[in-house]
């Protein structure tokens, strides 16, 4: 994948990681960035350039995202994660309770979104509201534009999802596409791709590191594509940034997001604030803001729908979540008792 080793600097290190170093760590272990994960290894690179390493139990690779930084030992472990300026997470997919990584230490999240019947403002503002509970920069990239006689409209519609939302709009096959990108992808600079499959991720992925990746085209039925990335991983711009590229997302289910759906929805929580009780419900009491902004044609009634459910979503799933969390610590504890008992046991004996 890369023969060459990096700065680590150019890898994106920082005074926010080297203070979490103690004098000794310094002396012994080497600072790593986690380019790839597989079910039993990491793929990091530091200043002598890629190796894999094995998480020191009881960390396993679930435990870190791709673009993290660890501490690594001369026999290939990862030690220690160090604490991400920031991580972009979702609740998994499936039935099981339990938090996945997307990416750590982003920078930018490109929020891609295509000029065709693929386009969604509410998974946009889902995209939106996982970027700003990370704290991370969104910024929407409206592929396929060059296919499109009203890419405008798109961008129209995107731009009031957010305030002071960046929304761009674009060919990715184009050479200036990359001018249009390079504000957000400079030298050890971190970006980040999230979007469903069939929105032009991989072409994106393929101008920014000047790959030949695979594509496939949408279906003709309902433009919807296919995926073509598998797996996440992180990889080297022509323009010196990294970009962690993620597989298309059928289902981005938030957890935790409360402050993330505030900044998405300001104007909701912002007419809120003035309705005349403090616990409205924003349908039919007496004084509600948020109803008189509907009636004046100042908010879209699908908008204040769409909020209220993520923020049910949100909701649901950030208590299934603080369940399983409990129940783990109850196991644990569980466990740890019976170990001592069984140890008393055996020194009785």
């Amino acid at each position: 994948m890369y023969t060459q080793s990096y700065s680590l600097a150019e890898l994106g290190f920082s005074a926010h990681f080297s203070t979490q170093l103690s004098l000794d760590e310094f002396d012994t272990l080497h600072p790593c960035r986690l380019f790839g994960l597989s079910r039993d290894r990491l793929l990091a690179c530091g200043e002598s350039g890629l190796r894999p390493l094995i998480p020191v139990p009881p960390a396993n690779t679930g435990d870190f995202a791709v673009g993290d930084w660890v501490l690594a030992d001369a026999t290939g472990r990862a030690v220690r994660r160090l604490t991400p300026i920031n991580t972009l997470s979702r609740r998994a997919a499936g039935t099981h309770a339990a938090t996945q990584h997307i990416a750590a230490n982003v920078d930018t999240l490109f929020v891609v979104s295509s000029c065709n019947a693929d386009f969604s403002v509410a998974r946009l503002e889902r995209y939106l509201a996982l970027a700003r509970q990370a704290d991370v920069n969104p910024v929407v990239v409206l592929t396929k534009a060059d296919l499109c006689a009203t890419a405008a409209d798109f961008a129209a519609q995107s731009e009031p999802l957010m305030p002071q939302l960046t929304v761009l709009t674009l060919d990715a096959t184009a050479p200036q596409a990359l001018n249009t990108l390079q504000p957000w992808c400079g030298t050890g600079q971190t970006i980040a791709l999230v979007g469903s499959s069939g929105v032009g991720k991989t072409t994106l992925m393929n101008a920014l590191t000047g790959a030949a990746g695979a594509t496939q085209a949408a279906r003709d039925d309902d433009d919807k594509g296919r995926h073509t990335t598998t797996a996440r991983e992180m990889r080297r711009t022509v323009s010196g940034a990294w970009l962690i590229d993620t597989p298309g997302m059928r289902a981005l289910r938030l957890h935790d997001s409360r402050d993330g759906l505030a900044a998405v929805f300001a104007d909701i929580h912002a007419l809120a604030a003035a309705c005349r009780f403090s616990d409205c419900a924003h349908d039919t009491e007496p004084g509600c803001a948020v109803q008189a902004a509907i009636a004046a044609g100042e908010l879209a009634e699908e908008r204040l729908q769409r909020w209220r459910k993520l923020q049910r979503e949100e909701r649901h799933n950030s208590e299934t979540l603080a369940e399983s969390r409990a129940r783990d610590r109850q196991f644990g504890k569980y466990v740890q008792r019976v170990q001592a008992e069984h140890n008393a046991r055996k020194g009785r004996s």
